[in-house]
């Protein structure tokens, strides 16, 4: 009795949460397999459409004769990459007319033409022609030929549903030219953009922890740039850094601290001297760093704060005891108190910068040096319309995030953990 029991519950308890599974299958499995899918053809938008036959036609009159017609069909293959199979073409006419010198594809029966064309190859083309007659000698009138139109019919393969895979879209993300610069813009945008944020969200909890008048003001304040709008937050910045009518660029001409406007957002490089040396500094990147510093330090602010505020009090009070300074309690006390949140943080905002697109797409468009491999795959998918090559370099930045995470376990998770 309890066995049979038991088995009941097992069943209901797979009924019951069998909905939830085919949910999370449809909105998060189905779309990752899709892409991975995706990724081993070489399909574009354009192909995605099943390839079907297609014909124009044309009627034109015989010159001096009346009684006779020429008909053209301008066929074609729509795809350009699959063949056609078993293409069936038909076109009715009028009963008075009978066709002269019927290609051997095709047969005359019931005022209907019905040809077997075979297999098309991908980019078919062909122009046929059939010349008809009156069976009686009489005029023809063209609007009778224009009224119909032809019916063709084939059988193809939907692309995206055929065992056809390939790697070339991963061997051409791999060695396309841009690829080196594209991981670096991208590891260098996500790297520093990740530990500014962390540590102005650190200074700033390490500030807003201390008690001050207006203390609950200036947290709130704090969390802005956060909660803000992405494309209002962007605007914004665009407007203050227009080189010809941006805030910023008037008032550092109008203090004399530069010559001429700098564009922010449009110059790839500039070069700084630092003790008589020439460097050459990303400024288009750099800002834009600055930008997603600025934008989300906040969420490291918040996650650091609820930190300190469970830190023991004794033990800055027994570090003013011994008589140590802010640097020593925060090196020895603060610091390893909040260790396992910066890790977490870091992983986070990594893997989060890492797939980073709108704040880029909106500052810059991925101009000036500030393409990121987001963007790329934005620009292979939707701009090009190379859905393949999209999906691949996808699938390359998972592969990176992966790798990503496995040091981050291995070295930095685990160490963590033990503090």
């Amino acid at each position: 009795m309890s066995n049979s029991l038991s088995k009941i519950e097992k069943r209901t308890a797979y009924a019951l949460t069998l909905p939830a599974v085919l949910i999370v299958f449809a909105i998060v499995l189905f779309p990752i397999f899709s892409n991975v899918w995706i990724s081993f053809k070489e399909v574009q938008l354009k192909d995605i459409r099943i390839p079907e036959p297609r014909a124009k036609k044309i009627v034109k009159s015989i010159k001096n004769e009346d009684s006779k017609i020429k008909i053209i069909y301008k066929l074609r293959n729509s795809s350009l990459i699959q063949d056609i199979r078993d293409v069936k073409f038909q076109d009715k006419f009028p009963s008075n007319v009978k066709p002269i010198d019927l290609d051997k594809r095709c047969k005359f029966t019931s005022n209907r033409v019905q040809c077997d064309f075979g297999n098309w190859s991908k980019k078919y083309r062909e122009q046929f022609v059939i010349f008809f007659e009156t069976k009686n000698g009489e005029k023809i009138d063209k609007k009778q030929f224009k009224s119909n139109k032809p019916n063709l019919k084939g059988n193809a393969d939907n692309i995206l549903l055929t065992s056809d895979f390939t790697l070339s879209n991963f061997k051409k993300v791999i060695t396309n030219y841009e690829f080196k610069d594209l991981l670096l813009t991208t590891f260098y945008y996500t790297f520093f953009g990740t530990v500014g944020a962390i540590v102005f969200g650190i200074l700033s909890a390490q500030m807003v922890n201390q008690k001050f008048r207006g203390r609950s003001f200036v947290r709130s304040t704090l969390l802005f740039p956060y909660v803000a709008p992405v494309v209002a937050l962007a605007f914004t910045w665009e407007l203050l850094l227009d080189p010809n009518s941006g805030t910023l660029n008037n008032l550092l001409l109008n203090y004399n601290i530069i010559d001429k406007p700098i564009n922010l957002l449009g110059q790839k490089y500039v070069s700084i001297f630092v003790f008589g040396f020439e460097f050459k500094l990303r400024l288009a990147l750099t800002t834009v760093i600055i930008f997603e510093i600025w934008r989300y330090f906040p969420l490291a602010f918040l996650f650091i704060l609820a930190r300190l505020q469970a830190v023991p009090k004794e033990l800055y009070e027994a570090a003013d005891i011994d008589g140590a300074g802010p640097y020593t309690k925060f090196m020895n006390i603060t610091l390893p108190q909040i260790t396992a949140v910066i890790s977490i943080l870091f992983m986070i905002r990594f893997i989060w910068n890492f797939n980073k697109f709108e704040d880029i797409f909106l500052l810059t468009g991925g101009a000036s040096g500030t393409r990121t491999l987001p963007i790329n795959v934005y620009e292979q998918g939707f701009s090009i319309g190379n859905i393949g090559m999209g999906s691949a370099v996808s699938m390359v930045i998972v592969l990176l995030l992966l790798f990503f995470m496995l040091i981050y376990f291995k070295l930095i998770g685990k160490r963590a953990n033990e503090s």
